[in-house]
């Protein structure tokens, strides 16, 4: 009997459970059975590895062998195990030496003719691996560069099983065919790379991020929009068509800060398991914007599918923003959906195959025009729907969900003078950008040894007793809180815009101004402030106040 052992790994979304891949040949009938709950790719995978070896010059063994997976309990996808079984069976068979690869862990589909093929989710995958303590990873050279991100790992990109023979048995390598001309599609990565969920980057050299000065005017939402950046504020957007709602919510990624090295695995583990990192671009270090279409399923917004659950678009928002358009043209199953990653920061999904959880902290941003013609309460606009169908059309968008929404803003048309007229106030995207990140530095310091890092994160209970206002700057808040204007979560939510407001005006305490600011922007109630007193940073009148004590 021969046998031969090495590792590779499983993945349950974009968690890794290390897989011990066994290889034993026993005399009999030659037979090639593959045990611990395969999918369909991966019990195709004898198919593949049998053609592989052949195809690579070597004898494939004419005994019974059987080859596990372990854990067996835990259920295993996709091609990423081809090579490891490879390695195995020609261990098994004396053709490598057993030690050279016991210590090893490898990830790669293999081609019938040997080449070694990149596969999704890489990046958690030698994320487990480190984890388990292994420090040599064998991968597709096209995804050497993705899986050298981890730290402490020791990683070698192979272009073919010919080549990790050579390599494992210490002789020369074998010539192999040069890489895919410079900035030609990679045939290697053909399937791979999967449509996204309307996921863009804005972040690439190709497209440059959509400038906010291009918007014009709409100074509330300009400042709303800078508030939400700066404290990771859910952002809800109405009023009529070509108001310019999509405009600002495709200019919010641009205001958002870059990620940090932690979050920036994060995000490219969620996109790698989804078959979405860009060609080239290993390393997603600009926060996500995904813009699913109005007809997205539930699974296809929370994560799901068949088998084991994929990524959702919460997910691929992950630390970036989810811009849900048109947004009482969704399911309202999937909209309420939204509500527990909402709060969690995270979405669970359970189905017959196996549970698994996602990260999915975004920044959601709603628009919605107020009926379905959008030309309701506009002024000559010619409504012709009923009460009856706007309150319809409204109340898609339940209570509950808006409640977790924390900067709720009328968009109104623009005027002729704002459209043609030239405004040198409206500022640019890099210095809107420049004050949100110094915001999220004061938030980050007033935050220091706790498990939080916005202000949207943190829970109502320490707003209220361990981060207070100033005094009486709950007065307003207060008695809407007394007449059931506002909700107890209302007002942890309005307490956690006044401390982003005080952020951006770079005081140490919100004071009622700061509150009374982030309840307009809740309710759309002025509070008795006259118009040259509200606190919008980007008025037109460069004397106007920025949100000092009244």
């Amino acid at each position: 009997m021969a046998f031969a052992r090495t590792c590779s790994v499983a993945l349950v979304g974009v968690d890794g459970v290390v897989v011990e891949v066994q290889a034993d040949l026993e005399p009999g009938v030659a037979a090639f059975a593959l045990v611990g709950l395969p999918d369909k790719a991966l019990s195709e995978a004898r198919d593949r590895v049998r053609a592989a070896v052949v195809n690579s010059g070597e004898s494939w063994p004419q005994r019974k062998l059987t080859v596990g997976l372990s854990p067996a309990s835990v259920p295993k996808g996709g091609s990423g195990f081809d090579l490891a079984v490879a390695c195995a069976v020609l261990a098994a068979a004396e053709r490598l030496p057993p030690e050279t690869i016991a210590e090893l862990l490898i990830i790669g589909e293999l081609g019938l003719d040997g080449r070694v093929r990149p596969v999704r989710g890489v990046l958690p995958a030698v994320l487990a691996a480190a984890d388990a303590g292994f420090r040599q990873i064998v991968v597709a050279e096209q995804a050497a560069a993705e899986a050298a991100l981890v730290p402490g790992v020791s990683v070698l990109g192979v272009r073919s099983l010919r080549q990790l023979i050579a390599l494992l048995s210490g002789t020369p390598p074998p010539e192999e065919a040069p890489d895919p001309i410079a900035g030609q599609p990679d045939p290697m990565l053909a399937g791979l790379l999967l449509p996204g969920i309307g996921v863009r980057d804005f972040g690439g050299v190709r497209q440059p991020p959509p400038d906010l000065a291009d918007v014009a005017g709409q100074y509330e939402a300009r400042r709303a929009l800078e508030i939400a950046a700066a404290g990771a504020h859910h952002l809800y957007l109405k009023g009529p068509p070509g108001a310019g709602k999509t405009m600002l919510a495709e200019r919010l990624p641009g205001l958002l800060p870059p990620l940090t090295q932690s979050e920036a695995l994060e995000v490219t583990a969620v996109h790698s398991v989804a078959g979405l990192l860009p060609p080239g671009r290993p390393l997603i270090d600009t926060p996500p914007y995904c813009a699913p279409h109005h007809s997205a399923t539930m699974p296809a917004i929370v994560g799901g599918g068949s088998g084991l659950p994929r990524p959702g678009a919460v997910s691929l928002a992950h630390r970036g923003v989810l811009f849900l358009d048109e947004a009482p043209e969704f399911s309202v199953r999937a909209l309420d959906a939204l509500r527990q990653p909402l709060e969690a920061g995270e979405v669970m999904i359970a189905r017959s195959a196996g549970s698994m959880r996602l990260p999915a902290r975004f920044l959601l941003c709603l628009a919605a025009n107020p009926c379905p013609c959008g030309r309701h309460s506009m002024r000559g606009g010619g409504c012709e729907c009923t009460p009856a169908m706007v309150n319809r059309y409204q109340a898609r968008l339940s209570g509950p969900l808006l409640d977790r929404v924390d900067l709720q803003v009328q968009v109104a048309s623009v005027t002729r003078a704002e459209l043609l007229g030239e405004d040198r106030s409206a500022e640019s995207t890099p210095t809107v950008a420049a004050r949100v990140r110094e915001a999220r530095c004061r938030a980050a310091a007033r935050l220091t040894s706790t498990p939080w890092r916005t202000n949207a994160e943190v829970p109502g209970h320490e707003l209220r007793t361990r981060w207070r206002v100033a005094p009486g700057a709950l007065a307003d808040a207060e008695r809407d809180l007394e007449r059931g204007l506002l909700t107890a979560r209302g007002l942890d939510r309005v307490l956690r815009v006044a401390w982003t407001v005080a952020d951006l005006a770079g005081r140490d305490q919100p004071g009622r101004l700061d509150v009374r600011t982030a309840l307009m922007l809740r309710t759309g109630v002025q509070r008795g402030l006259p118009h040259a007193d509200r606190p919008i940073h980007d008025h037109p009148d460069p004397d106007t106040d920025l949100g000092g004590e009244s």
